[in-house]
């Protein structure tokens, strides 16, 4: 009998170790991205995100959670989504755009890693010391912003040289970008020959206060800022410039995908990726601090041939030769 009661008892306490050593296995890190993309059109970023995740050896839901916060460009949601985050001490912050996100994380906290993917200068944004050695607890990508805007501007006059008057239209509510495009496309345009002329929007209602401002003013074309806010109204900027008869230029391939003329800039896809990737690597244990900051290889030159022949715009050759994908 009592062979026979020790037995039972062993093997209840069997049963029990798997659940005693589930019990002591440390918690998954969380990573909260925050980007200022919207969700319903982001599906493939934060693919490639997590792919750059598995490179590293993490698979979303089996060694790490990622919590995803689209902002839909609404950056007066930072400061409180930052400070929540930094409160639950989640084991990183990765902000894959815009700007403002990875400052916003970088003025919550100096201790939780931050991975960043920007269009400014992270050393004169204060993100880090220097793009070899970052220095502190945040490292990411630079997307070339300021050299990309510029060739998406000469790429634009190529596109339709007799516009010679270019409307700019930035987000005040972005600062980092709207200043960026602010101090360097009318530069550009002057070395084009180009006349600009600069608009804001913040909301919905301003775009179209904006395009009813450039037909009024008699602009020949529209050069758009790159902006989270703008790239999630890309319906409404595709239908306001056909209806107005407007040719523009965009950072974003979505928005020509949704009928807009041109767009060149980042592979936003990729840089995803990258930010994955370093994010995952921190995870593992490497140093923000040690991992320099890479810039991006990878640019597309979209073209929406439908748009152009609607606005009455013929598409040169070298031009269709030259981009990463027409749209027919």
């Amino acid at each position: 009998m009592m062979k026979r009661r020790a037995f039972i008892s062993l093997l209840g306490g069997a049963a029990a170790w798997p659940l005693a050593a589930r019990a002591q296995q440390p918690a998954m890190p969380t990573v909260g991205l925050v980007s200022g993309r919207w969700a319903d059109a982001s599906a493939r970023h934060a693919a490639a995100f997590c792919r750059g995740l598995n490179e590293t050896g993490y698979v979303e839901g089996q060694n790490v959670i990622v919590e995803y916060h689209w902002l839909d460009g609404r950056f007066d949601r930072l400061p409180s989504l930052m400070a929540d985050l930094v409160r639950r001490r989640v084991a990183v912050i990765a902000t894959p755009g815009p700007s403002a996100a990875a400052q916003a994380a970088k003025a919550a906290t100096t201790t939780i890693p931050i991975v960043f993917g920007i269009g400014g200068d992270p050393v004169t944004l204060g993100l880090v010391a220097s793009l070899a050695r970052p220095g502190g607890n945040a490292t990411g990508i630079s997307y070339l912003t300021q050299e990309i805007a510029a060739k998406r501007l000469g790429l634009f006059h190529d596109l339709v040289p007799k516009a010679a008057r270019i409307a700019l239209l930035v987000n005040p509510a972005n600062p980092p970008i709207a200043e960026l495009m602010l101090r360097d496309i009318p530069e550009a345009g002057r070395a084009l020959g180009l006349q600009i002329q600069v608009v804001n929007a913040s909301t919905s209602r301003e775009i179209e206060a904006a395009f009813a401002t450039l037909v009024r003013d008699r602009a020949d074309a529209l050069f758009v800022a790159p902006d989270g806010f703008f790239n999630a109204r890309r319906v409404k900027f595709a239908t306001l410039a056909t209806h107005y008869r407007i040719p523009a230029a965009y950072s974003a391939r979505e928005i020509v995908e949704a009928g807009g003329l041109m767009s060149y800039g980042t592979d936003i896809v990729h840089s995803y990726r990258q930010v994955g990737v370093y994010t995952g690597q921190i995870l593992k244990g490497a140093k923000p601090a040690d991992l320099p900051v890479l810039q991006s290889t990878k640019f597309e030159f979209v073209i929406n041939a439908q748009t152009a022949r609607l606005l009455g715009i013929e598409v040169p050759n070298a031009l269709q030769l030259l981009a990463d994908e027409v749209i027919e």
